[in-house]
């Protein structure tokens, strides 16, 4: 049976009352800090992608009421784009969680939190720590993550806990640990405007990136744009070379340009010896890669092939850039590997306008990968690792015994442990894999296979909240404060300026309530507020590649405009700058101190097209208004005005004329999987047998087949069969 601690839910919170109109000081309910003053401004990171954009907050009466750029902050200079104009207004949908819903019922937080607790410590005293998962998010606060993956595994005694950032990330912190030794991402934002040849492997910053590729545009180098890319996308439109290969050929690419700058003296010799190490297995391994080879297996002339090679090997300063088009591929640590090889060999890392970069997706997916506590033990640690999980004990103030000692099952296993029946329950916070997760139908069938789903997030109307048992309702972004790190590795701070509505927590306090309910509170008697546990999360990191150490608090991230890590005191001096790229003195994180050549040969996907799926399905973002799942951009009036009303199907002029379709006609897309009927959008930005479907409509995950890169466990959505079939 469940013993709870004497305190009961009011005397810890206080008054708890449906309006909210006090907040009780040692909680965060209701009121915005009083740190703010009102009628004024304060600034803020915006909470959607992994841009990190600053905004100032327009507040009055101590509550925000309107938004601008804010042009001093060194990542988007005033620029902003329409999911970050809209950022505010989003908060105010009538389907926001107000209460917990426990089985369609609004119920009031300590009936909730006893059912959350006496469900959960059932099933983990049943059958064991691995009976339970939680799988969490880049989108919320990483003290929040820290706290969350903290009170599962040390506090619930979980094993199993993974994020959906497995989803867009996995692979770039796969390929940068094993050829960097660490997950370091060794770029800044000031390499798009320093570059004199940018090539962007399977990216379309353009749309999904929109800040980003200002700061392109504000290069005056005339630089070279090289785009890999089977569509034409918005980027490639932009672009001074433009690569269409066949769908998933791009690993066989950067081996055949890999060959041809060996071959043409492209090689930075002294860089090479000096600071990597097998280059000699992998100068042999693409030896076999021939103009020919790689030309018939890409759909590239050679001609196009000598032009990327030529340009690349004169470039002065080469950056290369990928993203989700890598990142999700059925072999995508490798090919991530292959451009951070390309990098390495001509010597393009650690100086100005170079770099293999991996632009992130989610606001906080560096900070989910450092500091979640689950691919990692916190601060890039090791769970494996004895003294590893020493040192976070000390940190932390938790019993070592406490820490696991192995590492969690990645997200696609645990979802594969519940349909086995070994995983019985999960609580999913701020992610909607209903909607997301490849494969959708199978997802969501194995979700009701679930003896308890409890789904943590801003609105009870996701797909996934609309099957959970427990729903709990939390706060979203404006309405708490703690800092997210973007692409570039930098830290910003963004605070609570609005109250969330009902009784809606922040995650933070969530996880207080929640560990104090399950009787570890004295656990986390340093956890009281997200600065504390930023200080805790500082001394963690202290020694490591990301150390945080030197910095002093919010105070100084507001101050600063941010911080890139690392960022750690030098004989007791602080040193920084704005703008700090990795690697300049040629050092990595391997024991060595070199990066590593990592390569295998390409295989082919999973599922190829055939006699009757005779067409590929490629997906990805749609347009800049559009955000994952939609939870929140489709509450904003103005982004769907930015959206097609329909699901559009883009279609080639061949196979449309092949299959008897016009413009704007409506069509079955078939997968072995599932059906849908969309219109059809014809259009030269598709090649003949390929087709491409927006990932934010609900019902498009129906479609894709799920296969996952054996390193980094990330799902592959770009490469599906299927027909097409006039209605």
């Amino acid at each position: 049976m469940l013993t709870l601690p004497a305190m009961t839910f009011r005397e810890w919170t206080g008054p708890l009352t449906a309006d909210l109109v006090r907040e009780p000081a040692r909680f965060g309910l209701g009121q915005v800090p009083s740190r703010l003053v009102p009628d004024a401004t304060t600034k803020a990171i915006c909470g959607f992608c992994s841009t990190g954009c600053g905004l100032k907050i327009h507040l009055k009466d101590g509550e925000a009421i309107n938004l601008t750029p804010d042009a001093d902050y060194p990542v988007n200079l005033g620029t902003a784009c329409p999911k970050g104009w809209e950022a505010l207004n989003v908060l105010d949908a009538p389907d926001r969680a107000r209460m917990p819903i426990l089985h369609g019922k609004e119920v009031d937080w300590d009936t909730a939190l006893r059912y959350f607790c006496d469900q959960m410590k059932r099933i983990l005293d049943q059958h064991g720590p691995e009976a339970a998962a939680f799988l969490s998010t880049g989108q919320i606060m990483f003290e929040e993550m820290a706290f969350l993956g903290a009170l599962a595994k040390f506090g619930m005694g979980m094993i199993h806990g993974d994020g959906n950032t497995r989803q867009c990330m996995a692979t770039a912190v796969a390929a940068y640990k094993e050829s960097f030794g660490f997950d370091a991402p060794p770029f800044t934002y000031a390499d798009f405007e320093e570059s004199d040849v940018l090539v962007f492997v399977g990216a379309n910053p353009c749309i999904a990136h929109p800040i980003m590729w200002q700061r392109v545009l504000r290069n005056k180098r005339q630089p070279e744009i090289i785009v890999v890319d089977p569509r034409t996308t918005e980027t490639a439109m932009a672009a001074t070379q433009h690569y269409a290969i066949k769908p998933k050929s791009d690993l066989t690419l950067l081996y055949g340009l890999a060959h041809r700058l060996i071959r043409d003296g492209g090689v930075d010799k002294a860089f090479v010896e000096a600071h990597t190490s097998g280059f000699e297995a992998f100068e042999s391994f693409v030896a076999d890669f021939t103009p020919e080879r790689v030309c018939a297996e890409t759909g590239l002339s050679t001609e196009h092939l000598a032009l990327f090679a030529r340009t690349i090997r004169q470039g002065k300063a080469v950056s290369f850039w990928w993203t989700m088009g890598v990142n999700q591929g059925h072999q995508a640590t490798r090919t991530a590997q292959a451009i951070i090889n390309l990098a390495l060999m001509t010597g393009n890392i650690g100086k100005p306008g170079t770099g293999a970069n991996s632009i992130t997706g989610q606001c906080n997916a560096m900070g989910s990968r450092l500091f979640s506590n689950t691919t990692n033990l916190l601060g890039g640690h090791d769970f494996r690792n004895a003294a590893h999980r020493e040192k976070v004990a000390k940190a932390t103030g938790m019993p070592v015994e406490r820490i696991p000692d192995r590492q969690s099952l990645a997200y696609d296993q645990i979802i594969q442990a519940a349909d086995e029946g070994t995983v019985k329950a999960i609580w999913f916070v701020a992610t909607n894999p209903s909607h997301s997760w490849i494969d959708q139908n199978e997802m969501n069938r194995i979700l009701d296979k679930l003896d308890f789903l409890v789904v943590q997030d801003m609105y009870c109307s996701t797909e996934t909240a609309k099957r959970a048992h427990l729903v709990l309702p939390a706060a979203g972004w404006g309405e708490k404060e703690g800092c997210f790190i973007n692409s570039e590795r930098r830290i910003g701070y963004s605070p609570k300026v609005r109250r969330a509505p009902g009784q809606a927590l922040a995650d933070f306090h969530i996880f207080r309530l929640i560990a104090h309910y399950w009787g570890c509170g004295e656990m986390f008697r340093e956890w009281q507020t997200p600065e504390e546990v930023f200080r805790v999360l500082q001394r963690c990191s202290e020694g490591q590649a990301c150390e945080i150490t030197g910095i002093e608090g919010y105070a100084q991230l507001i101050r600063s405009g941010g911080v890139q890590w690392p960022a750690e005191m030098t004989n007791g001096e602080w040193r920084m700058t704005n703008e700090r790229r990795l690697f300049e003195d040629g050092k990595f994180f391997t024991e060595d101190q070199r990066a590593k050549f990592c390569f295998d040969e390409p295989v082919v996907p999973p599922e190829q097209r055939c006699a009757e799926f005779p067409l590929i399905l490629m997906t990805g973002r749609g347009t800049s208004a559009q955000w994952h799942t939609e939870t929140r951009t489709g509450k904003s009036a103005v982004l769907a005005k930015m959206v097609p009303e329909e699901l559009m199907l883009d279609l080639n002029p061949e196979d449309a004329a092949a299959l008897g379709v016009r413009d704007g006609q409506r069509v079955r897309v078939i997968s072995k999987r599932a059906e849908l009927t969309v219109l059809t959008r014809v259009t030269s930005c598709v090649k003949p047998g390929e087709v491409y479907l927006p990932m934010h409509d609900g019902r498009v995950n129906q479609l894709t087949h799920a296969s996952f890169d054996p390193l980094s466990r990330q799902p592959s959505y770009k490469h599906s069969a299927v027909r097409v079939e006039l209605v």
